[in-house]
């Protein structure tokens, strides 16, 4: 699939087949989404896998904020991808100021990069996914017995897609874009 194709066709997927994605293909896909960029080439991003269905009932139903779409699709498959990085990296100076105004919030454009790059490298191998923002970080942490120094950043559902969605309507270019 080329590029531009992956990026036009690539959906939000919510419901998912049985069917149990390998080792081999999460791989697969963290192999490419590990060449998304980064502030300075940090590298800050990891993936926790969860196929263990206890533990991704239990970030359903505990910790979605009360969120009952999310809590349903999460509960309707059978890998979840847990996005974290790695604290006080991303868009820091080794003197432990910003470089940019943006403070903190450089380390979620990198997070932001990767999800959509993972989410991309997957629906390239067919696999459909769906990126989830609203839970409790801390809850979520706990879950997975995630390392101290590490956060949440985004919850991604992954699986075999049961069907195809439709694309949603988009803004033409002329609404989205200004010339100076």
């Amino acid at each position: 699939m080329e590029a531009i194709e992956c990026i036009k066709t690539r959906r939000s997927v919510r419901r998912y087949t049985e069917e149990v994605i390998s080792k081999q293909e999460i791989e697969e896909i963290i192999d490419v989404a590990r060449m998304a960029p980064t502030w300075k080439n940090t590298q800050t991003l990891r993936y926790v896998i969860v196929q263990d269905k206890s533990i991704i009932d239990k970030i359903a139903n505990d910790c979605l904020l009360g969120f009952e779409h999310n809590a349903k699709t999460m509960s309707q498959c059978n890998t979840l991808v847990v996005l974290t990085q790695i604290n006080g990296r991303c868009g820091y100076e080794k003197d432990g100021s910003f470089t940019t105004s943006k403070g903190t919030g450089w380390e979620m454009f990198d997070a932001g990069i990767a999800a959509q790059t993972f989410c991309l490298a997957a629906h390239e191998k067919g696999i459909g996914s769906v990126i989830m923002g609203i839970f409790d970080d801390a809850k979520v942490a706990e879950a997975i017995n995630l390392p101290e120094g590490q956060t949440v950043t985004a919850l991604i559902t992954i699986g075999k897609p049961k069907f195809a969605p439709d694309p949603t309507p988009r803004k033409e270019v002329s609404e989205l874009v200004s010339f100076i």
